[in-house]
């Protein structure tokens, strides 16, 4: 890190790893979920940092949907390698396969909202006992009433009317058999904040973050990448615009901003100004009002 790092995004930092730390003393099965976005890049820096020079005492998961971009699933294979970390990758597709889930059907199908069972799936098989994510409060109004240990049943759901304290930074890991945590050690950081630290901790990420030229499809307002499954219906029509993502997830339901940002700086200046959240530009939750609540309830991260 060539400067250091400016006094809030240090007490970010040291609260992070003090929460990856403590999951790794209260729990035995720890996982770290990884989707090659910038937030769980951000976690897996932090965990590196946390026990350096001892690697990540963790794995990482993937829950793949089959419908991720390209890049991100290149970065995510580099990045991992330069992490010397496990990683666990699961399929959707094999969850249809095995008749677990049925994919939606028709032009506006989406595999975002069928990965919860697979992810289910994977924690039941390895046993994991917790599972860090990097969500963060700013982002949607479900995400801000999570807790930082988010507790969850035997069936990895969540109920938001029964969650316990958390006074003084003290986190209750007890738990009964088959119930499990997802840990959320960056919760009170903000977009503005990871995009800041970034750039001061030189992190590398996804090209897709910043500005590139691409075929997009203009869907309820969300510009949609276009591609063998994102297609034209109607009236739509295939333009190409100067554009970037704000989060990276499945390609059916992750809209791009139209955006000259190509340098961090440029992205920070950009969110900065910026009046509608990164999940503003995510067609899944404009399903309903509630859709990200109803997923969390399900067991989605």
């Amino acid at each position: 890190m060539k400067a250091s790092l400016r006094s809030h995004l240090t007490q970010l930092e040291a609260e992070a790893i003090y929460i990856i730390r403590e999951v790794a003393a209260q729990f035995e099965r720890p996982v770290l979920l990884f989707s090659g976005g910038k937030d769980s890049i951000l976690l897996a820096h932090l965990a590196r940092k946390a026990f350096y020079p001892a690697s990540i005492p963790f794995p990482l998961l993937h829950v793949d949907t089959g419908h991720n971009f390209p890049e991100t699933i290149t970065f995510r294979d580099q990045f991992v390698r330069e992490l010397e970390a496990r990683l666990i990758v699961r399929y959707v597709q094999d969850s249809i396969n095995q008749g677990r889930v049925v994919e939606e059907t028709g032009p506006y199908a989406s595999r975002n909202g069928l990965q919860t069972v697979t992810l289910l799936d994977a924690l039941k098989e390895f046993k994991f006992e917790a599972a860090l994510g990097g969500a963060r409060r700013d982002e949607e109004k479900a995400r801000a009433k999570e807790r930082v240990f988010s507790h969850r049943d035997a069936f990895g759901q969540w109920d938001p009317k029964n969650q316990r304290p958390e006074l003084w930074n003290l986190y209750n890991g007890q738990k009964k058999h088959n119930e499990s945590f997802r840990i959320f050690p960056i919760s009170n950081w903000t977009e503005l904040d990871v995009w800041m630290y970034a750039q001061q901790a030189e992190i590398a990420l996804p090209g897709l973050y910043f500005s590139h030229e691409r075929a997009v499809i203009k869907r309820d307002g969300v510009l949609l990448a276009a591609s063998a499954i994102v297609y034209p219906v109607g009236t739509e029509q295939i333009e190409r615009r100067s554009v970037r993502f704000r989060t990276i997830g499945d390609m059916t339901c992750t809209g791009a901003v139209e955006s000259s940002a190509a340098t961090i700086q440029d992205i920070i200046d950009e969110v900065a100004g910026a009046r509608v959240t990164e999940r503003g530009t995510r067609a899944d939750d404009k399903r309903s009002e509630a859709a990200m609540e109803d997923r969390k309830k399900q067991g989605y991260f």
